[in-house]
């Protein structure tokens, strides 16, 4: 077997592990952020189960640490309290980006992870399946039941040779990226190899899985190894050690090889992961604003090379440089080797260790300017700045762009030479921050703020459905499009009355209004309609405003998961149907209920045109029966 099988097969509940077959497997871990961690516990605690079922649950907050009004900070209480009824330990703000902390100090190989944010797959270089999913499908995983999926096709990316000196893990992904695209991952779990691997340390792997996401994968795997074993030594978590590596013999649907040592330094231009340029192509662009940071490159090593780069230099005068290291260890240690100095003293921001400008929680770019980051994302808008220009590169790429005021290719900068880091032997712990359940349960008190309002749920999938299209739009629309972030709109998240009325904000902004007044409505959608963040909360504000149904020429899966979750049914389309229907064509499902009982598709007609038309639902049995039911919270409860 593969690892991804060995994975699947030592916590299959049920299922065939054949490739499209649904299957059901064990969680043994469990994250939550506090962006998507509220509206799960209100889940869970609507399940009346005293205590989390997982070996292992963590509650971060990471994503909403800006506090311009009671409601984040109320709800970082509700989160610190429930998780100390509930048996699940709560990293405090301040300690650090949920993937760079859960890495450090408590993933583990051999293990499954699920957490209600799409990155989830970071810890996929520690040897874990880790997936991202919404936060409903996380709750129920805390309430001790399996997580279903479609068993992945498994590809083998095999690494060759070793990177040259200006090159980084992050232009190993970015090639991915070029050669998958952001919807060649879907419904497979990229798989590393080769003899590549030995020259890449745990924190450049993370790089890699995390941004597999941006492929639309459902993990993304290493094998533990040694690498592993150095890592856990220097975080004095030997013990958690468990070695895994591929068969010789296993075998693997598909397989791509990239060859190392011809990687160049690559970026991905406005406003797409896979928009992938070399960065060579594209110097002398001017560049005002670098950020540096995020769960994807913010570990120790990162800030080095950053660090390492600017010593004894300036940040260019027309460029703001900001750096957020991605946990408290991380600013710890760069604050005891003098590295926070030398950022300091060439011009550097320090921002604090949380997500920030990359879900759009601060540092917006100025108007038609450049901003070049080493995020993981860069969908239109989503900086805070509409029609921003947003670059992704490597910390090497944008530590020297931000000297030279342009885009910048560190080989040209560098003469051929590079700047590396080495993983160090012993890493400062430091878990104070960290609080622990309590052992006394029975006397917490949940604090709740008046922001937070009771979870809407809708009732049994109708008989039959006329609604029209309030809403078509294109291809590869984001979680971003349907529910926007930033810091306006985020801390509104445990309250879907108030966050419902920025759905699709960015792209129609009367859409709201619109929905409300129809009472029920249906969404046309493109190709890898939902791509992104895993954010359930795309699926529950449109369903809040009534939206019953959703036809897409395809979709991505965790955001189709989340519809499923929450009642709306995603139906698949072919293309001449997307063209034929237009935004406010009145659709009929004469049949609707049903058709989903008894055939693989939906009847439908445009009563303008009295043309009718099929759409596959592609529902497993479990899911139609959840459909069905109006939800999952719906069908868990009809079985109780």
């Amino acid at each position: 077997m593969n690892i991804t099988q060995k994975l699947i097969s030592s916590h299959l509940v049920s299922g065939r592990m054949e490739s499209g077959q649904e299957i059901a497997i064990s969680i043994d871990q469990t994250l939550t952020q506090d962006a998507t961690g509220t509206m799960a516990y209100l889940e869970f605690e609507a399940m009346g189960i005293p205590k989390v079922k997982t070996k292992l649950s963590v509650s971060y907050v990471d994503h909403n640490t800006l506090q311009t009004g009671f409601e984040n900070a109320d709800d970082h209480r509700f989160l610190q309290t429930i998780a100390a009824k509930y048996g699940i330990y709560f990293s405090r703000p301040g300690n650090g980006i949920c993937h760079q902390v859960h890495l450090e100090r408590f993933a583990k190989p051999g293990e499954t992870l699920l957490g209600s944010d799409s990155h989830t797959p970071n810890a996929g270089a520690m040897g874990m399946l880790a997936i991202g999913a919404g936060g409903l499908s996380v709750a129920m995983a805390m309430a001790g039941e399996p997580f279903y999926l479609i068993m992945p096709k498994v590809v083998r990316v095999n690494l060759k040779g070793r990177l040259p000196k200006w090159a980084a893990a992050k232009d190993i992904i970015l090639e991915v990226l070029r050669k998958l695209t952001v919807k060649g991952g879907v419904g497979r779990v990229i798989e590393y190899a080769g003899d590549g691997l030995k020259y890449l340390t745990v924190p450049e792997r993370a790089t890699i899985t995390n941004m597999g996401a941006e492929l639309g994968a459902t993990s993304s795997v290493f094998p533990s190894d040694e690498q592993t074993k150095i890592f856990l030594r220097a975080q004095q978590r030997e013990h958690d050690l468990m070695l895994l590596e591929a068969d010789i013999d296993a075998s693997y649907d598909e397989e791509i090889t990239i060859r190392l040592n011809k990687l160049e330094p690559l970026i991905a231009a406005p406003s797409s992961p896979d928009n992938i340029k070399a960065v060579r192509d594209v110097a002398g662009v001017p560049v005002k604003q670098v950020c540096i940071g995020s769960c994807v490159n913010s570990s120790f090593m990162d800030i080095m090379v950053v660090a390492k780069a600017l010593k004894g230099k300036k940040v260019h005068p027309n460029v703001s440089l900001t750096i957020s290291p991605g946990s408290r260890q991380v600013l710890s240690m760069i604050s005891e080797n003098g590295a926070l100095t030398d950022l300091v003293s060439a011009g550097a921001r320090i921002l604090e260790c949380a997500c920030g400008p990359c879900i759009g929680m601060g540092q917006a770019p100025p108007t038609d300017a450049v901003s070049l980051r080493t995020f993981n994302r860069n969908f239109h808008g989503r900086s805070g700045t509409p029609n921003d220009k947003v670059y992704l590169c490597s910390p090497l790429t944008a530590a020297v762009s931000a000297m030279t005021g342009v885009i910048t290719d560190p080989k040209e900068y560098l003469k051929g030479q590079g700047i590396k880091v080495k993983l160090p032997k012993e890493f400062i712990i430091d878990d104070s921050m960290i609080v622990s359940p309590s052992g006394e349960p029975e006397n917490v008190v949940i604090e709740r703020g008046p922001n937070i309002k009771p979870l809407p749920i809708r009732g049994e999938l109708e008989g039959s459905l006329k609604a029209k299209v309030a809403l078509k739009v294109a291809d590869n629309i984001t979680t971003d499009d349907i529910m926007p972030a930033g810091a306006k709109i985020l801390s509104l998240r445990s309250n879907i009355p108030a966050i419902s009325e920025y759905v699709f904000l960015r792209i129609d902004s009367a859409f709201a209004g619109r929905a409300k007044a129809a009472g029920q409505s249906v969404i046309l959608g493109g190709v890898n309609y939902g791509q992104g963040s895993s954010r359930e909360h795309a699926a529950l504000a449109p369903m809040y405003l009534g939206v019953k149904i959703v036809l897409a020429k395809s979709f991505a899966r965790i955001h189709r998961d989340n519809l499923i979750n929450f009642g709306i049914l995603p139906l698949t389309i072919a293309t001449d149907i997307y063209d034929a229907i237009e935004q406010e064509s009145e659709i009929e499902f004469p049949t609707l209920a049903a058709d989903i009982k008894g055939s693989p598709d939906v009847t439908f007609i445009d009563t303008k045109t009295g043309k009718t038309y099929k759409a596959s639902h592609g529902l497993t049995e479990r899911q139609t029966e959840i459909i069905l039911a109006g939800g999952l919270l719906n069908y868990i409860k009809g079985k109780s």
